[in-house]
C-alpha cells in the first residue's frame, strides 16, 4: 500500500482501511479462517499476509499506478475526491469522472509478486 505523504492522520487511516478491503476481496483465499478465543467467542477473519504501508508524494503515486496497470498488477485506488462523497455509488462516480492520468491519488494498494510490486513502488519509504 502506498499513501500520499501529506495526508492528515484520519485520512491515512481511512484510505488504508478502504484500500485493504480492495485487496482482501480481490482473490479467494487471501482471507484466513475466523479467530476463536478460549471462551469460544468467534471473531472475523483477517488477511493471511502482512500489509506494508509506504509513503510517497503525488508524483510517485501516479507513476506507481501507471506502472502497476501497465504490468497487470491488481490495483486499488483512493482519490482525494472520495473524502467528500457519501456512499459507494458516489465513490465510483467520482473516479469515473476523471481520466487515469488526472486522478488525484492519495493512496493505492497493489497485490502481486513481491519483486514486481517492489519495482513499482521504488522510491517510496516506510510510512512513519
Amino acid at each position: 500500500m502506498l499513501l500520499r505523504d501529506d495526508l492528515l492522520p484520519w485520512q491515512e487511516l481511512n484510505v488504508t482501511a478502504f484500500l485493504t478491503s480492495g485487496v482482501a476481496t480481490s482473490e479467494p483465499g487471501l482471507v484466513g479462517e475466523p479467530y476463536v478465543d478460549a471462551d469460544a467467542t468467534e471473531y472475523l477473519p483477517m488477511l493471511r499476509q502482512p500489509v506494508l504501508v509506504l509513503a510517497g508524494d503525488a508524483e510517485l503515486l501516479a507513476t506507481a499506478r501507471a506502472k502497476a496497470i501497465g504490468r497487470g498488477i491488481a490495483t486499488a485506488i483512493y482519490t482525494r475526491e472520495l473524502f467528500s462523497t457519501g456512499h459507494d455509488a458516489a465513490n465510483r462516480a467520482a473516479v469515473a469522472a476523471v481520466g487515469s492520468a488526472d486522478l488525484d491519488l492519495v493512496g493505492i494498494a497493489l497485490r502481486g509478486p513481491k519483486n514486481a510490486v517492489d519495482k513499482v513502488v521504488k522510491g517510496a519509504r516506510m510510512h512513519g
